[in-house]
């Protein structure tokens, strides 16, 4: 099929076939870059994990998983001090009118969930920590 695209006042005639649909591995590689940067500071993740060691004990402190992007807390699907499996579904998180579903990196204890529904999270925003 032939179809006429019009593109920044250009036209050009383009042709599409029937096949196969590929998806790209990297489209993380072509999405439109973030309008701002965060970075965490060295100091800030030293003294969050010190003050782990401090309350745990003995205990392995675990993973803490951040918000990927900045978005409000639509639902907590997994409850704390309950074990998790790798890719379970722990919270949903809304983003521009879109549900993204925030998995379990790993399985083991979900030990804290450090937001609550209808929570506004910024992008590197502790979520919830398994260990």
């Amino acid at each position: 099929m032939k179809y006429k695209v019009t593109l920044n006042g250009k036209t050009y005639e383009v042709e599409v076939e029937h096949g196969e649909a590929i998806i790209a591995a990297e489209y993380a590689a072509i999405a439109p870059s973030p309008k701002h940067t965060v970075s965490e500071a060295p100091s800030v993740k030293s003294t969050e994990k010190q003050a782990q060691k401090e309350t745990s004990g003995s205990q392995t402190s675990g993973e803490t998983v951040k918000a990927p992007i900045p978005g409000t807390v639509l639902k907590i699907l997994a409850t704390a001090g309950k074990d998790v499996k790798k890719g379970e579904v722990i919270l949903i998180l809304e983003a521009m009118k879109m549900e993204n579903e925030i998995l379990a990196p790993e399985s083991g204890n979900l030990s804290a969930i450090m937001v609550s529904k209808g929570a506004s999270v910024q992008t590197g925003d502790s979520l919830f920590t398994i260990s």
